[in-house]
């Protein structure tokens, strides 16, 4: 008993800090310093699942303490994020060793952590806690994105997002307005996709009275109303070429004229433009200018899709259940390791947008449960699911164990695609079977 309390309070003396966790990955013991930078009490934590309470962007599919434990060697210097007590995002480098019984056996692991949050911050690497003014991302091709748009905040050149349906390009667009110094200036929206082409020139840069049959009388354009501000046009690529010249002549003099009207007028507009095609090859079919292209595209912002940035996904899913809740007045906490895993195994065609439109579907089919659970989502993502390959097959047949296995993916520097490759087997199937056996 005197030897455990003098370990503890050697433990508790240390400026770092550290938990440990037994075989199952429930923690039995806290610091005093690991409490403070995480907010959590010692009885708030002992007995539960440490992915659960710290939520780090490690806990899915690389795991120290189970990597350690597998590899037989201990884990130094990882730099991943620890949700707080109150929320909010850590940035921690830590280190994972083994605990081993007399019988020199693995039984359970031992983390050790320090906070590096605010020279990270100093840094503008980008911690962004919740969200990024709405947009919720914590993989690092996200916050290069977050970071990207802090940095053009005091310029006013165009700005061109490129990404796939419901990846967020009018979010980004929004972000991007909210940091600029034109944010208290007038922002106005169009969707170049929804109005006819012959009304399209109408609505941007206006029209005289007569300059068409129901033109009853002079109408100012979007251009005009967005003087001083920021327009954002969304789909541009829809855009008519006979259009874009006009649209290029306001990007090159500031001039256009409204429709019917011979009088040139003069405006100041930031211009932020999007769309879901590929935009180079619009060009070289001859269906988007190519010298527009290059006067929109000064600064270049291309959002990944979900599939590439899966590590969102939990964090994605988080937000939209507090998002739901209120909406429906839930009491739902979580989602249940398998449902994530279904959803993390899910190639997301839809992408953020229909992730949302799922977790809205499990939210109100979830009844009395304070959890979300298999049966909850929806059919869709559900068959998706079943396996045509076991990967447990292949390593049997060719007589690898798992630690040949990690043996394998550490020469191949855990380049997943080359090791499927060798072993004969989807990517994914590897990508998944690691995450099930926390590697």
């Amino acid at each position: 008993m005197i030897e455990n309390d003098l370990k503890s309070s050697i433990l508790n003396s240390l400026a770092e800090g550290i938990f440990t966790v037994d075989k199952n990955f429930k923690i039995n013991f806290i610091n005093k310093s690991a409490e403070k930078i995480t907010g959590f009490k010692n009885s708030e934590v002992i007995g539960k699942f440490c992915r659960n309470i710290f939520q780090s962007d490690l806990c899915i599919g690389n795991c120290p303490v189970a990597r350690a434990i597998k590899l037989g060697d201990n884990i130094y210097d990882l730099r991943t994020k620890l949700k707080t007590k109150e929320g909010t995002i850590k940035l921690v480098k830590l280190n994972a060793s083994i605990i081993k019984n007399d019988n020199d056996e693995p039984v359970g692991g031992i983390i050790s952590f320090r906070d590096i949050t605010p020279s990270f911050k100093e840094k503008n690497i980008g911690d962004y806690e919740e969200h990024f003014y709405g947009i919720v991302g914590q993989s690092r091709s996200m916050v290069n994105i977050f970071n990207l748009i802090q940095e053009i905040a005091y310029t006013d050149a165009n700005v061109l997002i490129q990404g796939e349906t419901g990846t967020g390009k009018e979010m980004i667009a929004d972000a991007i307005q909210l940091t600029s110094k034109r944010k208290n200036e007038k922002y106005v929206k169009v969707n170049c996709a929804v109005l006819p082409p012959a009304l399209l020139a109408s609505e941007l840069f206006g029209h005289a009275k007569g300059a068409f049959t129901d033109a009853i009388k002079d109408r100012i354009g979007r251009f005009e109303l967005a003087d001083k501000g920021t327009i954002f046009l969304d789909e541009i690529a829809e855009m008519p070429l006979q259009t874009q010249a006009q649209l290029l002549r306001v990007i090159q003099n500031g001039t256009f004229e409204r429709l019917g009207e011979s009088i040139t007028r003069r405006v100041d507009v930031r211009i932020i433009a999007a769309t879901n095609v590929n935009i180079k090859e619009a060009t070289k079919q001859g269906k988007f200018r190519e010298d527009l292209y290059y006067r929109l595209n000064v600064i270049p912002i291309e959002i990944p899709p979900l599939r590439e940035r899966k590590e969102d996904i939990p964090f994605l899913i988080k937000y939209f259940i507090k998002k739901f809740n209120l909406l429906y007045n839930k009491d739902i906490i979580d989602i249940d390791r398998h449902a994530l895993d279904v959803l993390i195994k899910y190639h997301w065609p839809g992408n953020v947008r229909e992730l949302e439109n799922v977790i809205e579907f499990a939210v109100i089919k979830t009844k009395d449960e304070h959890m979300i659970t298999l049966c909850n989502l929806p059919g869709q993502v559900l068959e998706y699911n079943s396996d045509d390959e076991c990967l447990e097959k292949v390593l049997r047949n060719n007589k690898i164990d798992t630690i040949d296995l990690l043996k394998l993916l550490e020469a191949n520097k855990w380049n997943k695609s080359k090791v499927a490759e060798i072993l004969g087997v989807n990517r994914s199937t590897l990508w998944r079977w690691l995450k099930k056996n926390q590697l």
